[in-house]
Protein backbone atom coordinates (compact mmCIF):
# COMPACT_ATOMS: atom_id res chain seq x y z
CA UNK A 1 0.00 0.00 0.00
CA UNK A 2 1.04 3.64 -1.04
CA UNK A 3 0.30 6.31 1.80
CA UNK A 4 -0.21 10.03 1.59
CA UNK A 5 1.89 12.55 3.92
CA UNK A 6 1.22 15.65 4.92
CA UNK A 7 4.60 16.60 6.13
CA UNK A 8 3.90 19.89 8.31
CA UNK A 9 5.55 22.72 10.06
CA UNK A 10 3.25 22.38 13.40
CA UNK A 11 1.98 19.09 12.67
CA UNK A 12 1.99 15.64 9.94
CA UNK A 13 -0.64 13.66 9.31
CA UNK A 14 -0.71 10.33 7.28
CA UNK A 15 -3.86 8.82 5.94
CA UNK A 16 -4.62 6.16 3.41
CA UNK A 17 -7.41 5.10 1.19
CA UNK A 18 -10.32 2.27 1.89
CA UNK A 19 -12.83 1.12 0.67
CA UNK A 20 -14.93 3.81 2.23
CA UNK A 21 -12.47 6.27 0.73
CA UNK A 22 -9.33 8.19 2.27
CA UNK A 23 -8.87 8.15 5.98
CA UNK A 24 -6.35 9.68 8.65
CA UNK A 25 -4.21 6.96 10.26
CA UNK A 26 -4.41 8.14 13.90
CA UNK A 27 -0.73 7.90 15.50
CA UNK A 28 -0.23 5.52 18.47
CA UNK A 29 -1.76 7.78 20.82
CA UNK A 30 -4.69 7.69 19.37
CA UNK A 31 -4.19 11.07 17.76
CA UNK A 32 -4.98 12.15 14.43
CA UNK A 33 -2.22 14.75 14.23
CA UNK A 34 1.23 14.13 15.21
CA UNK A 35 3.55 17.91 16.34
CA UNK A 36 6.30 18.31 13.41
CA UNK A 37 8.90 18.29 16.84
CA UNK A 38 11.58 16.13 17.53
CA UNK A 39 13.79 15.66 20.81
CA UNK A 40 16.33 13.84 21.94
CA UNK A 41 18.01 12.53 25.64
CA UNK A 42 21.33 12.50 27.09
CA UNK A 43 21.30 8.75 25.33
CA UNK A 44 20.83 9.85 21.99
CA UNK A 45 17.37 8.75 22.20
CA UNK A 46 15.16 10.19 19.76
CA UNK A 47 11.53 11.39 20.54
CA UNK A 48 9.03 13.01 17.95
CA UNK A 49 4.90 14.31 18.16
CA UNK A 50 3.10 15.02 22.25
CA UNK A 51 6.50 13.61 23.95
CA UNK A 52 8.81 15.62 22.00
CA UNK A 53 6.67 18.96 22.91
CA UNK A 54 6.60 17.90 26.59
CA UNK A 55 10.05 17.05 26.85
CA UNK A 56 10.81 20.71 25.18
CA UNK A 57 8.93 22.45 28.25
CA UNK A 58 10.81 20.70 30.40
CA UNK A 59 14.70 20.38 28.80
CA UNK A 60 14.79 23.68 26.93
CA UNK A 61 17.75 22.58 24.03
CA UNK A 62 16.78 19.49 23.17
CA UNK A 63 14.33 19.80 21.02
CA UNK A 64 13.63 21.15 17.42
CA UNK A 65 10.41 22.36 15.49
CA UNK A 66 9.78 24.28 12.79
CA UNK A 67 12.25 23.13 10.73
CA UNK A 68 10.20 22.67 7.76
CA UNK A 69 11.02 26.54 7.10
CA UNK A 70 14.33 25.29 6.35
CA UNK A 71 14.34 22.40 4.05
CA UNK A 72 17.02 22.24 1.41
CA UNK A 73 19.19 24.89 3.27
CA UNK A 74 22.29 24.43 5.05
CA UNK A 75 20.66 25.46 8.47
CA UNK A 76 21.69 23.07 11.38
CA UNK A 77 19.83 22.67 14.85
CA UNK A 78 21.50 21.48 17.75
CA UNK A 79 19.73 19.17 19.95
CA UNK A 80 22.24 18.95 22.93
CA UNK A 81 25.68 17.56 21.67
CA UNK A 82 24.39 16.90 17.94
CA UNK A 83 23.80 18.46 14.97
CA UNK A 84 20.72 18.01 12.65
CA UNK A 85 19.93 19.63 8.79
CA UNK A 86 16.16 19.97 8.66
CA UNK A 87 15.75 17.28 6.39
CA UNK A 88 17.56 14.51 9.18
CA UNK A 89 15.04 15.87 11.29
CA UNK A 90 11.58 15.98 8.81
CA UNK A 91 13.24 11.92 8.26
CA UNK A 92 12.72 11.15 12.10
CA UNK A 93 8.85 12.37 11.47
CA UNK A 94 8.40 10.49 8.99
CA UNK A 95 9.85 7.69 9.98
CA UNK A 96 7.42 8.38 12.96
CA UNK A 97 4.22 8.28 10.65
CA UNK A 98 5.54 5.42 9.05
CA UNK A 99 5.66 2.90 12.11
CA UNK A 100 1.99 4.70 12.76
CA UNK A 101 0.63 3.34 10.03
CA UNK A 102 2.51 -0.01 9.98
CA UNK A 103 1.05 -0.70 13.08
CA UNK A 104 -2.73 0.51 12.35
CA UNK A 105 -2.53 -1.50 8.86
CA UNK A 106 -0.73 -4.58 10.21
CA UNK A 107 1.32 -4.59 7.22
CA UNK A 108 5.05 -3.15 6.39
CA UNK A 109 4.40 0.02 4.55
CA UNK A 110 7.58 1.22 2.19
CA UNK A 111 5.98 4.21 -0.62
CA UNK A 112 4.34 7.09 0.25
CA UNK A 113 3.33 10.54 -1.65
CA UNK A 114 4.90 13.41 0.19
CA UNK A 115 3.19 16.84 0.01
CA UNK A 116 4.72 20.01 0.16
CA UNK A 117 4.20 23.85 -0.55
CA UNK A 118 3.16 24.60 -4.19
CA UNK A 119 6.02 27.17 -3.89
CA UNK A 120 8.71 25.39 -2.56
CA UNK A 121 11.48 25.26 -5.13
CA UNK A 122 13.41 22.69 -6.13
CA UNK A 123 16.10 22.31 -3.56
CA UNK A 124 13.06 22.00 -0.79
CA UNK A 125 11.49 19.14 -2.81
CA UNK A 126 14.90 17.23 -3.28
CA UNK A 127 15.31 18.01 0.30
CA UNK A 128 11.65 16.40 1.28
CA UNK A 129 12.32 13.39 -0.91
CA UNK A 130 15.49 13.09 1.21
CA UNK A 131 13.62 13.35 4.29
CA UNK A 132 11.43 10.66 2.96
CA UNK A 133 13.92 8.20 1.47
CA UNK A 134 15.69 8.57 5.09
CA UNK A 135 13.03 7.21 6.97
CA UNK A 136 12.94 4.03 4.33
CA UNK A 137 9.74 5.20 2.42
CA UNK A 138 10.29 5.30 -1.64
CA UNK A 139 8.68 8.90 -2.54
CA UNK A 140 6.46 7.60 -5.33
CA UNK A 141 5.63 11.45 -5.53
CA UNK A 142 6.02 14.75 -4.16
CA UNK A 143 2.40 16.25 -4.73
CA UNK A 144 1.85 20.16 -4.15
CA UNK A 145 -0.61 21.14 -0.75
CA UNK A 146 -2.80 22.83 -2.97
CA UNK A 147 -3.65 20.28 -5.62
CA UNK A 148 -3.67 17.30 -3.10
CA UNK A 149 -6.58 19.89 -0.80
CA UNK A 150 -8.31 20.29 -3.94
CA UNK A 151 -8.32 16.47 -4.76
CA UNK A 152 -9.69 16.30 -1.11
CA UNK A 153 -12.56 18.20 -1.78
CA UNK A 154 -13.82 16.08 -4.45
CA UNK A 155 -13.20 19.57 -6.58
CA UNK A 156 -12.16 17.26 -9.86
CA UNK A 157 -15.53 15.40 -8.99
CA UNK A 158 -17.66 18.25 -9.83
CA UNK A 159 -20.15 18.43 -13.12
CA UNK A 160 -19.15 20.82 -14.76
CA UNK A 161 -16.75 23.54 -15.13
CA UNK A 162 -15.07 26.03 -12.75
CA UNK A 163 -12.32 27.97 -10.76
CA UNK A 164 -11.00 27.32 -7.23
CA UNK A 165 -8.70 29.15 -5.24
CA UNK A 166 -6.91 26.85 -3.14
CA UNK A 167 -6.26 29.32 0.26
CA UNK A 168 -3.59 27.16 2.02
CA UNK A 169 -2.27 28.66 5.73
CA UNK A 170 -0.27 26.46 7.81
CA UNK A 171 1.94 26.69 10.91
CA UNK A 172 4.83 28.07 8.86
CA UNK A 173 3.82 28.56 4.99
CA UNK A 174 1.40 30.26 3.27
CA UNK A 175 0.23 29.29 -0.45
CA UNK A 176 -2.39 30.45 -2.71
CA UNK A 177 -3.24 28.41 -6.01
CA UNK A 178 -5.51 29.04 -8.67
CA UNK A 179 -6.91 25.76 -10.55
CA UNK A 180 -9.74 25.28 -12.89
CA UNK A 181 -11.47 22.41 -13.77
CA UNK A 182 -12.46 20.89 -17.08
CA UNK A 183 -14.33 17.58 -17.26
CA UNK A 184 -11.39 15.22 -16.11
CA UNK A 185 -8.78 17.80 -16.15
CA UNK A 186 -7.50 19.77 -13.00
CA UNK A 187 -5.76 21.85 -14.11
CA UNK A 188 -3.09 24.33 -12.24
CA UNK A 189 -3.27 28.08 -13.31
CA UNK A 190 -1.04 29.83 -11.19
CA UNK A 191 0.82 29.18 -7.81
CA UNK A 192 2.40 31.40 -5.65
CA UNK A 193 3.02 31.81 -1.69
CA UNK A 194 5.51 32.84 1.09
CA UNK A 195 7.60 30.32 2.90
CA UNK A 196 7.77 32.12 5.61
CA UNK A 197 4.48 32.78 6.99
CA UNK A 198 2.45 31.23 8.63
CA UNK A 199 0.15 30.41 11.89
CA UNK A 200 3.74 30.81 14.30
CA UNK A 201 3.79 34.22 12.86
CA UNK A 202 0.19 34.88 14.18
CA UNK A 203 1.08 33.33 17.75
CA UNK A 204 4.28 35.14 17.76
CA UNK A 205 1.86 38.63 17.82
CA UNK A 206 0.31 37.59 21.22
CA UNK A 207 3.65 37.51 22.37
CA UNK A 208 4.42 40.79 21.03
CA UNK A 209 1.24 42.05 22.88
CA UNK A 210 2.31 40.23 26.31
CA UNK A 211 6.09 41.95 26.26
CA UNK A 212 4.11 45.31 25.03
CA UNK A 213 2.22 44.98 28.78
CA UNK A 214 4.98 44.04 31.03
CA UNK A 215 7.32 45.89 30.15
CA UNK A 216 9.60 44.19 32.75
CA UNK A 217 10.43 41.33 31.01
CA UNK A 218 13.17 41.63 28.77
CA UNK A 219 12.56 39.09 26.26
CA UNK A 220 16.54 38.40 25.31
CA UNK A 221 17.26 38.15 29.28
CA UNK A 222 14.41 35.09 29.95
CA UNK A 223 15.35 31.72 29.63
CA UNK A 224 14.42 29.21 26.88
CA UNK A 225 12.25 27.30 29.65
CA UNK A 226 10.15 30.51 30.14
CA UNK A 227 10.04 31.83 26.30
CA UNK A 228 8.49 28.07 25.68
CA UNK A 229 6.29 28.81 28.08
CA UNK A 230 5.16 31.97 26.95
CA UNK A 231 4.46 30.51 23.55
CA UNK A 232 2.30 28.14 24.93
CA UNK A 233 0.18 30.08 26.63
CA UNK A 234 0.04 32.47 23.45
CA UNK A 235 -0.73 29.48 21.13
CA UNK A 236 -3.69 28.81 23.63
CA UNK A 237 -4.51 32.58 23.47
CA UNK A 238 -4.95 32.55 20.02
CA UNK A 239 -7.13 29.19 19.62
CA UNK A 240 -9.38 31.33 21.95
CA UNK A 241 -10.42 33.15 19.76
CA UNK A 242 -12.88 30.73 18.04
CA UNK A 243 -14.85 30.17 21.27
CA UNK A 244 -15.95 34.08 21.33
CA UNK A 245 -14.61 38.07 21.24
CA UNK A 246 -11.91 37.63 23.26
CA UNK A 247 -9.47 35.62 25.13
CA UNK A 248 -6.77 35.38 28.03
CA UNK A 249 -3.31 34.65 27.87
CA UNK A 250 -2.00 33.07 31.60
CA UNK A 251 1.66 32.84 32.02
CA UNK A 252 3.57 31.73 35.62
CA UNK A 253 7.00 33.09 35.69
CA UNK A 254 8.73 32.72 38.60
CA UNK A 255 5.90 32.53 41.96
CA UNK A 256 3.93 34.92 40.15
CA UNK A 257 0.97 34.08 37.58
CA UNK A 258 0.71 37.00 34.80
CA UNK A 259 -2.57 37.67 32.84
CA UNK A 260 -3.52 39.05 29.55
CA UNK A 261 -7.21 39.32 27.96
CA UNK A 262 -6.98 40.53 24.37
CA UNK A 263 -9.63 42.02 22.35
CA UNK A 264 -10.68 39.52 19.49
CA UNK A 265 -10.22 43.54 17.30
CA UNK A 266 -7.26 44.32 18.95
CA UNK A 267 -5.28 40.96 18.04
CA UNK A 268 -6.91 41.79 14.23
CA UNK A 269 -5.75 45.10 14.18
CA UNK A 270 -2.49 43.88 15.23
CA UNK A 271 -2.33 40.93 12.39
CA UNK A 272 -2.80 43.81 9.96
CA UNK A 273 1.01 43.53 8.83
CA UNK A 274 0.93 39.63 7.97
CA UNK A 275 -2.88 39.86 6.44
CA UNK A 276 -1.01 42.77 4.55
CA UNK A 277 1.95 39.94 3.56
CA UNK A 278 -0.90 37.07 2.09
CA UNK A 279 -2.72 39.87 0.11
CA UNK A 280 0.34 40.12 -2.20
CA UNK A 281 0.61 35.88 -3.19
CA UNK A 282 -3.26 36.32 -3.93
CA UNK A 283 -2.53 39.45 -6.10
CA UNK A 284 0.25 37.82 -8.11
CA UNK A 285 -1.90 34.37 -8.60
CA UNK A 286 -4.59 36.34 -10.01
CA UNK A 287 -2.16 38.36 -12.65
CA UNK A 288 -0.45 35.22 -13.63
CA UNK A 289 -3.72 33.51 -14.11
CA UNK A 290 -5.00 36.33 -15.78
CA UNK A 291 -8.19 36.18 -14.05
CA UNK A 292 -10.15 38.59 -11.64
CA UNK A 293 -11.65 38.10 -8.47
CA UNK A 294 -15.05 37.81 -9.02
CA UNK A 295 -14.06 34.95 -11.63
CA UNK A 296 -13.12 32.54 -8.58
CA UNK A 297 -16.43 29.78 -8.00
CA UNK A 298 -15.19 28.55 -4.89
CA UNK A 299 -12.60 29.81 -2.48
CA UNK A 300 -11.07 26.19 -0.43
CA UNK A 301 -9.51 26.82 3.16
CA UNK A 302 -6.47 24.68 4.01
CA UNK A 303 -4.33 24.45 7.05
CA UNK A 304 -4.82 24.63 10.53
CA UNK A 305 -4.14 28.47 10.90
CA UNK A 306 -7.26 28.95 9.00
CA UNK A 307 -9.45 28.24 11.67
CA UNK A 308 -8.34 31.20 13.32
CA UNK A 309 -11.82 33.55 13.08
CA UNK A 310 -8.72 36.50 11.99
CA UNK A 311 -8.49 33.85 8.59
CA UNK A 312 -11.85 33.63 8.30
CA UNK A 313 -12.97 37.01 8.51
CA UNK A 314 -10.46 38.10 5.82
CA UNK A 315 -11.07 35.81 3.53
CA UNK A 316 -14.60 36.63 3.69
CA UNK A 317 -13.67 40.14 3.14
CA UNK A 318 -11.40 39.62 0.64
CA UNK A 319 -13.61 37.44 -1.45
CA UNK A 320 -16.80 38.88 -0.55
CA UNK A 321 -18.07 35.02 -0.07
CA UNK A 322 -18.22 32.19 2.81
CA UNK A 323 -15.07 29.93 1.81
CA UNK A 324 -15.78 26.43 1.86
CA UNK A 325 -14.79 24.66 4.97
CA UNK A 326 -16.76 21.06 4.39
CA UNK A 327 -13.39 19.46 4.97
CA UNK A 328 -11.55 19.53 8.25
CA UNK A 329 -8.47 22.04 6.98
CA UNK A 330 -6.08 20.52 9.24
CA UNK A 331 -6.71 17.23 7.05
CA UNK A 332 -7.31 18.28 3.76
CA UNK A 333 -3.98 18.12 2.03
CA UNK A 334 -3.02 13.94 4.00
CA UNK A 335 -6.41 13.19 2.24
CA UNK A 336 -5.79 14.52 -1.14
CA UNK A 337 -2.20 12.70 -0.80
CA UNK A 338 -3.62 9.68 0.49
CA UNK A 339 -6.56 9.90 -2.60
CA UNK A 340 -3.25 10.34 -5.50
CA UNK A 341 -1.55 7.41 -3.84
CA UNK A 342 -4.46 5.61 -4.72
CA UNK A 343 -4.69 6.78 -8.04
CA UNK A 344 -0.42 5.53 -8.41
CA UNK A 345 -2.09 2.36 -7.52
CA UNK A 346 -5.09 2.66 -10.32
CA UNK A 347 -7.65 1.80 -7.33
CA UNK A 348 -11.22 1.28 -9.27
CA UNK A 349 -12.61 3.23 -6.86
CA UNK A 350 -10.92 6.45 -7.95
CA UNK A 351 -12.14 8.60 -11.13
CA UNK A 352 -9.13 8.41 -13.07
CA UNK A 353 -7.97 12.66 -13.41
CA UNK A 354 -5.83 14.47 -15.31
CA UNK A 355 -3.75 16.84 -13.09
CA UNK A 356 -1.89 19.61 -14.58
CA UNK A 357 0.98 21.72 -12.88
CA UNK A 358 3.01 25.01 -14.02
CA UNK A 359 6.36 25.97 -12.81
CA UNK A 360 6.25 27.65 -9.63
CA UNK A 361 9.23 29.80 -10.33
CA UNK A 362 10.61 31.21 -13.46
CA UNK A 363 13.47 29.50 -15.27
CA UNK A 364 16.54 31.61 -16.83
CA UNK A 365 20.14 31.73 -17.31
CA UNK A 366 22.40 34.76 -16.63
CA UNK A 367 23.59 37.16 -19.28
CA UNK A 368 25.40 40.65 -19.25
CA UNK A 369 22.79 43.52 -20.79
CA UNK A 370 23.52 46.68 -21.93
CA UNK A 371 21.22 49.33 -20.99
CA UNK A 372 22.88 52.16 -23.52
CA UNK A 373 25.44 52.82 -25.82
CA UNK A 374 28.49 51.37 -24.33
CA UNK A 375 26.96 51.30 -20.40
CA UNK A 376 26.72 47.39 -19.41
CA UNK A 377 25.44 45.72 -16.51
CA UNK A 378 26.64 41.90 -15.35
CA UNK A 379 25.10 39.24 -13.63
CA UNK A 380 21.15 40.18 -15.10
CA UNK A 381 18.96 37.51 -14.93
CA UNK A 382 17.24 36.47 -18.40
CA UNK A 383 13.80 34.39 -17.89
CA UNK A 384 13.01 31.64 -20.70
CA UNK A 385 9.99 29.62 -18.99
CA UNK A 386 8.22 32.27 -17.13
CA UNK A 387 6.70 31.18 -13.74
CA UNK A 388 3.10 29.98 -13.72
CA UNK A 389 3.49 28.29 -17.41
CA UNK A 390 1.83 25.57 -17.58
CA UNK A 391 3.71 22.17 -17.85
CA UNK A 392 4.95 20.59 -19.85
CA UNK A 393 6.49 23.42 -21.90
CA UNK A 394 10.04 24.70 -24.30
CA UNK A 395 10.54 27.69 -24.82
CA UNK A 396 14.09 29.70 -26.62
CA UNK A 397 15.87 32.61 -26.22
CA UNK A 398 18.57 33.47 -28.54
CA UNK A 399 21.92 35.32 -26.71
CA UNK A 400 25.12 37.15 -28.21
CA UNK A 401 28.49 37.42 -27.46
CA UNK A 402 29.07 40.69 -25.19
CA UNK A 403 32.88 40.86 -25.56
CA UNK A 404 35.53 41.15 -28.14
CA UNK A 405 37.34 37.78 -29.12
CA UNK A 406 34.97 35.92 -26.94
CA UNK A 407 35.62 32.40 -27.20
CA UNK A 408 33.05 30.83 -24.48
CA UNK A 409 29.28 31.41 -23.47
CA UNK A 410 28.42 30.45 -19.96
CA UNK A 411 24.82 28.62 -19.71
CA UNK A 412 24.24 29.18 -15.89
CA UNK A 413 20.80 27.49 -15.45
CA UNK A 414 18.83 29.83 -12.78
CA UNK A 415 15.61 29.43 -10.71
CA UNK A 416 13.66 32.47 -9.49
CA UNK A 417 12.49 36.12 -9.71
CA UNK A 418 15.11 38.35 -9.17
CA UNK A 419 16.37 40.57 -11.47
CA UNK A 420 19.70 39.82 -9.89
CA UNK A 421 21.17 36.41 -10.89
CA UNK A 422 23.15 35.89 -7.72
CA UNK A 423 19.58 36.13 -5.75
CA UNK A 424 18.24 33.40 -7.69
CA UNK A 425 18.85 29.25 -7.20
CA UNK A 426 21.72 28.02 -9.57
CA UNK A 427 20.76 24.60 -10.85
CA UNK A 428 24.18 24.10 -12.88
CA UNK A 429 26.15 25.57 -15.58
CA UNK A 430 26.79 24.44 -19.44
CA UNK A 431 29.83 26.19 -21.03
CA UNK A 432 29.65 26.44 -24.51
CA UNK A 433 32.29 27.29 -27.31
CA UNK A 434 31.84 29.81 -30.01
CA UNK A 435 34.43 31.21 -32.50
CA UNK A 436 36.10 34.09 -31.48
CA UNK A 437 35.00 37.34 -33.20
CA UNK A 438 33.42 40.78 -32.67
CA UNK A 439 31.28 41.43 -29.89
CA UNK A 440 27.56 40.34 -30.83
CA UNK A 441 28.33 38.62 -34.29
CA UNK A 442 27.97 34.99 -32.42
CA UNK A 443 25.14 33.77 -31.02
CA UNK A 444 23.61 30.36 -29.60
CA UNK A 445 19.83 29.49 -29.08
CA UNK A 446 19.26 28.18 -25.62
CA UNK A 447 15.96 26.47 -25.21
CA UNK A 448 14.47 24.91 -21.73
CA UNK A 449 12.23 22.14 -22.05
CA UNK A 450 10.45 21.33 -18.69
CA UNK A 451 8.73 18.40 -18.32
CA UNK A 452 6.00 17.57 -16.05
CA UNK A 453 7.75 15.49 -14.13
CA UNK A 454 10.22 18.36 -13.22
CA UNK A 455 12.94 17.68 -15.25
CA UNK A 456 14.64 20.13 -16.76
CA UNK A 457 16.50 19.66 -20.21
CA UNK A 458 18.58 22.66 -21.48
CA UNK A 459 19.79 22.55 -24.98
CA UNK A 460 22.31 25.34 -26.61
CA UNK A 461 22.89 25.54 -30.42
CA UNK A 462 25.66 27.56 -31.54
CA UNK A 463 24.12 29.08 -34.64
CA UNK A 464 27.29 29.35 -36.98
CA UNK A 465 28.24 26.00 -36.33
CA UNK A 466 25.04 23.95 -35.62
CA UNK A 467 26.94 22.29 -32.53
CA UNK A 468 24.21 21.36 -29.98
CA UNK A 469 24.99 20.70 -26.32
CA UNK A 470 22.42 19.29 -24.14
CA UNK A 471 22.03 18.59 -20.18
CA UNK A 472 19.20 16.95 -18.14
CA UNK A 473 18.89 18.32 -14.81
CA UNK A 474 16.32 16.48 -12.39
CA UNK A 475 14.88 19.41 -10.27
CA UNK A 476 13.40 16.79 -7.93
CA UNK A 477 15.87 13.76 -8.08
CA UNK A 478 12.57 11.51 -9.68
CA UNK A 479 13.37 8.04 -10.09
CA UNK A 480 13.55 8.02 -13.57
CA UNK A 481 16.68 6.24 -16.14
CA UNK A 482 18.00 7.83 -18.63
CA UNK A 483 16.43 6.01 -21.16
CA UNK A 484 13.08 6.91 -19.58
CA UNK A 485 14.35 10.27 -19.67
CA UNK A 486 15.72 10.01 -23.40
CA UNK A 487 12.50 8.84 -24.47
CA UNK A 488 10.53 11.30 -22.91
CA UNK A 489 12.51 14.17 -24.31
CA UNK A 490 12.14 12.85 -27.85
CA UNK A 491 8.37 12.32 -26.81
CA UNK A 492 8.04 16.08 -26.12
CA UNK A 493 10.09 17.49 -29.07
CA UNK A 494 6.68 18.63 -30.68
CA UNK A 495 6.95 21.59 -27.90
CA UNK A 496 10.36 23.04 -29.76
CA UNK A 497 10.22 25.45 -32.13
Amino acid sequence: MIIGIDLGTTNSLVACFTEEGPKIIPNRLGKRLTPSVVSMDEEEQIYVGDSAVERNLLYPGTTASVFKRDMGSQKKFKLLHKTFTAEELSSFVLRSLKEDAEHYLGEEVTEAVISVPAYFNDARRRATKKAGELAGLKVERIISEPTAAAIAYGLYQSSKSARFLVFDLGGGTFDVSILELFDTILEVRAVAGDNFLGGEDFTAILEDLFFEKYTQFNKLALDEKTLRHIHKQAEQCKIGFSQGKSSAMNCKIGEELFSMEVELSRYEDACKDLLSRIRQPIKRSLSDANIRLADIDKVVLVGGATKSPVIRRFVSKLFKALPDTNVNPDEAVALGAAVQAAMKERKEAIKEVILTDVCPFTLGTEVVREWEKGVFENGVFCPIIDRNTVIPTSRTERLYTAHDNQSKIRVNVLQGESRFAANNLSLGELMIEVPSGKAGEEAVDVTYTYDINSILEVEVKVLSTNQITKEVFRGRDVDMTEEEIRERFETLSYLKI
